[in-house]
C-alpha cells in the first residue's frame, strides 16, 4: 500500500499571482490578484513587483497594459522561439488602416463619415480593423440616420502597449494633419 503523501502546502502569493498571469490569458487587474491572494492592493502590487524582479531570469515579464497585468516574452527573444509561435504574424496595418485607426483612437466615437471627412478619403478599413478587433462599434448617433459609432477595443490597447487611451501621445493643438498623409 502506498504510503500517503503530505499535504501540500498553501501555495505563496507570488505563486498565485504567477500562476494567474500565466493562466488567466488576459490582463488581470489588481483588484483581482489582491482577491486570489487575500492581501490588500497595496501588498499584491508589492508581490507583483517582486515578480517582476524575478521574472527576466525565467526569459518572462510582467507588465501593467489595458488596465490590468499580464506575462510576456521579452521581444528580444521572439527571433529564437518563432519556429514554436503560432499562428503567424498578421501582415502589417496598411498606412491607410493605420491612419483611420489614428482618427478613431484620437476622437472616439467617431462615424465613418467623420473619419473619411478628416482623412479626405474612404474609411473601407473600418472593416479590416474591425476584423482584427483593433475596432468596434460602441453606439449609434443621434443625428439623422443614426450612424454607427466607432470606438477602440481592450485589444488595441493590449497590440500597441498601452495602459489606457491616456498613454496615446499628445497631438499638436489637436491638428490631425500630423497623423494624417497629404
Amino acid at each position: 500500500m502506498p504510503a500517503k503523501s503530505a499535504p501540500a502546502p498553501d501555495p505563496t502569493p507570488l505563486q498565485l499571482v504567477c500562476a494567474a498571469l500565466l493562466a488567466a490569458g488576459r490582463p488581470l487587474r489588481l483588484g483581482e490578484l489582491a482577491g486570489l491572494t487575500g492581501l490588500n492592493e497595496d501588498a499584491a502590487l508589492r508581490v507583483i513587483h517582486d515578480l517582476q524582479r524575478r521574472l527576466p531570469e525565467l526569459g518572462l515579464a510582467a507588465e501593467l497594459v489595458a488596465g490590468g497585468w499580464r506575462l510576456y516574452v521579452p521581444p528580444e527573444l521572439g527571433p529564437r522561439l518563432a519556429p514554436v509561435l503560432a499562428p503567424p504574424a498578421l501582415p502589417p496595418l496598411s498606412h491607410a488602416a493605420l491612419e483611420v485607426l489614428a482618427v478613431v483612437a484620437y476622437r472616439q466615437p467617431v462615424t465613418r463619415a467623420e473619419i473619411e471627412a478628416m482623412r479626405g478619403g474612404s474609411a473601407s478599413t473600418l472593416v479590416t480593423l474591425q476584423e482584427r478587433e483593433l475596432v468596434k462599434a460602441v453606439g449609434r448617433s443621434d443625428v439623422v440616420g443614426h450612424p454607427i459609432l466607432y470606438g477602440t477595443t481592450q485589444k488595441f490597447l493590449l497590440e500597441f502597449g498601452l495602459a489606457s487611451l491616456e498613454e496615446l501621445p499628445p497631438l499638436e493643438g489637436n491638428d490631425f494633419s500630423e497623423l494624417l498623409r497629404g
